[in-house]
């Protein structure tokens, strides 16, 4: 898991974004965690249309059906067009882009947390208003 410390941070980031980490530390289609105050989130890079790194997504790594933290872990896909992870506990699948769980597996709905990720100059940036 990667702990974010703005204070070690070699990237000054805008005002309410966070480095979280550098593009080059997350690899296609494989979910890594970091840890932002008390908060984990599971960070996604995602193929792109001509099939070099694309988009980068994050989501809370809490898995709100099983309450642990493995969302990282999880199995990324899509469903139609849509950019998914299906969590390694119960197999529920989620959309990447809003969070709203695609396929409850017979349970209640419920979705996970998501944060808007922009890249600047080779940064992984989290909007972020919590405490870091």
């Amino acid at each position: 898991m990667t702990l974010v410390d703005p204070q070690t941070a070699e990237y000054t980031a805008p005002d309410g974004w966070v480095r979280v980490c550098a593009l080059d530390d997350l690899e296609v289609e494989r979910g890594r965690a970091a840890l932002l105050g008390g908060t984990q989130i599971a960070l996604f890079l995602l193929h792109g249309p001509d099939g070099a790194a694309g988009r980068v997504h994050a989501v809370s790594n809490l898995d709100p059906y099983s309450h642990a933290h493995v969302i990282s872990r999880g199995i990324v896909g899509t469903r139609q067009d849509i950019p998914t992870v299906a969590s390694p506990m119960y197999k529920q699948v989620f959309d990447l882009r809003t969070g709203i769980c695609l396929d409850t597996q017979g349970k209640e709905p419920k979705s996970l947390h998501v944060w808007p990720v922009a890249i600047d100059d080779g940064h992984v940036l989290v909007r972020w208003e919590g405490d870091r």
